[in-house]
């Protein structure tokens, strides 16, 4: 055995060494200065006190969704446990100098106002500044930022700043990067101007920037209020590679040319409604990364030249006025992983190069015009995790081999004309989370109760197609998707018989629409969804009691019952305390008695066509912190007056119907505040009294209708002041007086469609200019071939609908066209010359004078209301002939001028020959060929009898019955006519719409 080489005075002198050593690197420490001056050290330490420390709210952002933002205080640890500053947590010093360069103080939790005199401004060797994530309190950016010269970098982002940005920060030349950007929940929504930093005339200011910061780089200006053009001098920043104007509420034309700046490589201008511009013919020498157009008013083509962007990763041109096809040069762009076209105007079909984009993850076209096939080039594309096909015109079968997108969690065709199965495939890629197909006319389930496997499966949307089941789809299959949160399967039939108290379905439930599912009895498993948000049950058959436990859902908000056959309620009456119901929608069921409201802040609140009794509960005037926004109780049989509380809260109030009840009194003058109110309809009542005078302030108003009332009142012309007015119905009242005032001016409604004062006791003559200024009636300004209703822009959908003589016949719209005009003053005692300005009225489709003491002559210019589809001038003094040149009104359907005094030959048009021969009866002098092929030989009218007002009454109940009797079930254009479906062609409405089907926005 070898003994050790280690003998005890070598190891004695070793650790002496070790000592030795340690000692002088201690030393040697010890006299090593520190890097941080005292005047850095003490204006840092005085810069720390200048804020409070509390932890902020959430933040947002670019995209608008919640950032995992961790914020902590870098400032409390200064000067703790290190003197020397250049160690503190955020702080940079120049290695040589010693002086600080960089301070990073973002996410630091600094709270108070940021002081114009800051200590901050005599660290004048900074060359980094960044202060983002914090809360300044509101205050404005301090000018002495100027002082701080050699700043290369300065970040403010999100520390709730405000007022205009200081000039002087212009002349920081140096700067390199500058970003302000402010972002707002969601990003669908510019925050209010108020709250928004903001730049004192911004057109200089936004020169300056181009003149004076040759070296910028990056600039985000996002959420700043410029409320300007961008100048020209943007294009003429070389160094620019980043440009973010997010929300800024730019105005005008965006130069093209700035897209061209050679080093750009991220634009973005989302969020900027008013700004146009075009996109330029791109050049090779481009470095585009990123190209961002969301919610503007861009429009025309992509350029063919696209293709050139070879770099480009991102490509949104979203929710704009863009045409025209899409470019195949797409196909070129082989680092796209992010295509987003949605919201345009395009057309033909997806090109097949779209399948060269191998990057590709999302691809989004919904919402354009877009036609052919599924695009079956995106089966290549293996990376894809998203698909929306949305709202366009895409027919045929989903591709059968669909499940080879392995990737795919979301699947968006809703809105189409889609044919044939659900590809079984689709239940294989076990990534989805997102299935969307709604709307479509798609018919076979086969294999969908392999559903089940989709365990990621968050949102299912399959309702409104025209599935054939041989046997109910089996709710229990749902029960094991755990992640679901919402389901649409309105239009299946459905069975819940296997659902037992045992079934387990998903605590994630948010949105369960089950509408027209043949369900005849309450589903009982609602009760334990406890987060549902959202139910929709309507058109269904369930009958009985609504259970009482549905009110105990603390989280539900929207309740849709409509269209069932449910009778009452269960348990009390009263309010539900804790109940958070918002809308509810009880329409078109069989309850009786009092009615019930479970929350007294009831936003939109529907309960028309029931039997529900007594008053109108005061409860339903609004509580006092959620705002009414929509209540119909039409059709029901409420007695008594209308609550004068109801105007408590009426600000917010923009539809109130309260038709065909008993209700008397008379209208309460309650509009004072109503400036939301959109329709206002009381027709069919017992009301009596005048108008009131505050309905002036409805400055929003577009349907008054006042119906089959006793209001004895003057004309309204007071009202003439609604601006927005589009339909005036005062029908079957005690109105009287003038139709104009005495000074002969017009009550100047430019915007009134329909006018209906049919029934009243209006008399007096109208002068030749009567129709001068009806603008409204007298050019289509909208040229959009779209169908537009009123309420289109109304959050719930809400419909108001109208009962107007039309072809001799009573017809509802239950949606009411924007373009659709009528002219009713049948009924009243109406004398002298039919005014000659009748003739200016070219986009009238419906006129009726009948039934007054009209003389003279039919206007000859009546021949150039070229829409004109209905006309009855019957039961007047009329004399001299039929104006020939009516013969000419192609539009013009069904003619009534019976019991006149009218002379000479009926014009030859088609349509007048087409006439019955009650249309002519009670001009013994009319004539013609034409005539006698209708009649025969004429013969003498009877006299006319006084109607009364139970005849008048039995005569409108009449009407609808000749509505059902003369009319065959046939095409629908555009409105439902009082349920009963009319054969006619309405020629105005075909040539104005054609066949255009319905586009969703979302």
């Amino acid at each position: 055995m070898t003994s050790s080489n280690y003998s005890p005075s070598s190891m004695s002198f070793f650790l002496s060494t070790i000592v030795l050593l340690l000692f002088s690197i201690s030393n040697f420490a010890s006299l090593t200065p520190e890097l941080c001056h005292p005047d850095q050290r003490d204006v840092l330490l005085e810069l720390k006190t200048e804020f409070k420390i509390r932890k902020p709210g959430e933040f947002y952002g670019r995209d608008g969704y919640p950032m995992n933002v961790t914020s902590y205080s870098k400032t409390e640890s200064w000067g703790n446990s290190s003197t020397d500053c250049c160690n503190w947590d955020g702080v940079t010093c120049d290695i040589k100098s010693g002086k600080v360069i960089g301070l990073d103080l973002s996410c630091s939790c600094l709270y108070g106002p940021f002081q114009p005199n800051s200590s901050l401004f005599r660290l004048k060797h900074l060359t980094t500044l960044n202060l983002a994530y914090n809360n300044f309190t509101l205050s404005p950016i301090p000018a002495k930022f100027n002082n701080l010269i050699l700043l290369q970098t300065l970040n403010l982002s999100e520390s709730s700043l405000k007022g205009h940005i200081p000039k002087e920060i212009l002349q920081l030349t140096n700067l390199v990067s500058l970003d302000l950007f402010v972002s707002t929940p969601n990003s669908y929504y510019s925050p209010p101007q108020s709250l928004l930093l903001s730049i004192e005339n911004p057109s200089l200011f936004l020169r300056l920037i181009a003149r004076n910061l040759r070296n910028l780089r990056a600039l985000d200006m996002s959420s700043v209020n410029i409320s300007s053009e961008i100048p020209q001098e943007f294009s003429y920043m070389p160094s620019l590679r980043s440009l973010h104007l997010m929300s800024c509420y730019l105005v005008g034309e965006f130069p093209s040319s700035v897209f061209l700046i050679p080093n750009l490589q991220s634009i973005i201008l989302d969020f900027n409604p008013n700004l146009r511009g075009k996109l330029p013919v791109f050049l090779r020498n481009n470095s585009l990364q990123v190209l961002r157009i969301y919610n503007s008013s861009f429009s025309g083509i992509i350029p063919e030249s696209i293709g050139n962007l070879k770099h480009l990763v991102s490509l949104t041109l979203s929710l704009s006025n863009f045409s025209g096809r899409i470019p195949s040069s797409l196909g070129q762009l082989s680092n796209l992983s992010s295509l987003d076209l949605s919201g345009n105007h395009f057309t033909g079909e997806v090109p097949s190069s779209i399948g060269n984009l191998k990057q590709l993850i999302s691809f989004d076209v919904d919402s354009n015009q877009l036609t052919g096939n599924f695009p079956s080039a995106l089966l290549n594309l293996t990376k894809l995790r998203n698909i929306d096909l949305g709202f366009n015109q895409f027919t045929g079968s989903l591709p059968p081999n669909i499940g080879q997108l392995s990737k795919l969690e979301s699947l968006s065709a809703d809105g189409n004309s889609f044919t044939g199965a659900v590809p079984s495939s689709l239940y294989q890629i076990s990534s989805l989370t997102d299935i969307s197909l709604e709307d479509n006319q798609l018919s076979d389930l086969v294999g969908f109760q392999n559903i089940s496997l989709l365990s990621n499966l968050r949102y299912l949307f399959l309702g409104s197609n025209s599935f054939k089941v041989s046997s109910p789809v089996d709710l229990n299959v749902f029960s094991s998707l755990k992640q679901l949160a919402a389901l649409s399967l309105s239009g299946i039939p459905l069975s819940t018989s296997n659902i037992t108290s045992d079934s387990d379905f998903s605590s994630n439930f948010e949105y369960l629409y089950l509408s027209g599912c043949n369900i005849t009895e309450f589903p009982e498993f609602i009760r334990n969804l406890r987060n549902l948000y959202t139910l929709d049950i309507s058109r269904n058959s369930i009958k009985g009691q609504v259970p009482d436990w549905l009110w105990s859902l603390q989280e539900l908000h929207s309740l849709d019952l409509s269209h069932n056959f449910l009778s009452g309620f269960d348990g009390s009456l009263k309010a539900v305390p804790g109940s958070k119901i918002r809308t509810l929608d009880l329409r078109s069921n069989a309850f009786q008695g009092k009615i019930f409201i479970p929350y007294t802040s009831i936003n939109y609140f529907l309960a028309s066509s029931n039997n529900f009794s007594g008053e109108i509960p005061l409860s339903l005037c609004g509580g006092q912190f959620s705002p009414t926004i929509i209540i119909d109780l039409s059709n029901n049989n409420f007695h008594g007056s209308i609550p004068r509380c109801l105007g408590n809260n009426i600000s917010s109030l923009e539809d109130l119907n309260l038709r065909n009840n008993s209700l008397s009194g008379s209208i309460p003058d309650m509009f004072m505040h109503a400036y939301e109110l959109r329709s206002l309809d009381v027709s069919h009542n017992r009301l009596e009294g005048k108008l009131p005078l505050s309905l002036t302030s409805c400055s929003a108003l577009e349907v008054l209708n006042v119906e089959r009332n006793k209001i004895n009142d003057t004309f309204p012309f007071q009202l003439s002041s609604l601006q927005k007015l589009q339909v005036l119905v005062l029908r079957s009242n005690k109105f009287h007086g003038m139709l104009y005032q005495s000074d002969g001016a017009w009550f100047g409604f430019p915007h009134l469609k329909i006018i209906d004062v049919s029934q009243n006791d209006f008399r007096g003559t109208l002068p030749s200019d009567y129709f001068l200024s009806w603008t409204a009636i007298s050019s289509n300004e909208d040229k959009d071939t779209q169908a537009h209703y009123i309420g289109d822009s109304h959050g719930y959908m809400y419909y108001t609908s109208l009962v107007l003589m039309n072809k001799g016949v009573s017809m509802e719209m239950e949606r009411i066209l924007t373009v659709y005009t009528a002219i009713d003053f049948s009924g009243n005692r109406i004398y002298g010359q039919v005014p000659e300005s009748i003739g200016l009225l070219k986009e009238l489709h419906v006129l009726n004078l009948s039934r007054n003491a009209f003389t003279g002559h039919i206007p000859p210019s009546l021949a150039n209301v070229t829409a004109l589809e209905s006309l009855d001038l019957s039961q007047n003094k009329l004399s001299g002939e039929i104006p020939p040149k009516l013969g000419d009104l192609s539009s013009l359907a069904w003619i009534n001028v019976s019991h006149n005094q009218l002379q000479g030959s009926i014009p030859q048009g088609t349509q007048f020959q087409r006439q019955n021969c009650s249309s002519y009866e009670g001009n013994p002098g009319l004539y013609g060929p034409s005539l006698k092929d209708i009649c025969g030989e004429p013969t003498p009218p009877e006299p006319e009898l006084p109607v009364s007002s139970e005849e008048e009454a039995e005569e409108e109940s009449l009407s609808w019955k000749a509505a059902g009797l003369s009319f065959a079930p046939g095409v629908v254009f555009g409105f439902t006519i009082g349920y009963v479906v009319f054969s006619y062609k309405q020629e105005w409405f075909t040539k104005t719409f054609g066949r255009n089907k319905k586009r969703s926005t979302r």
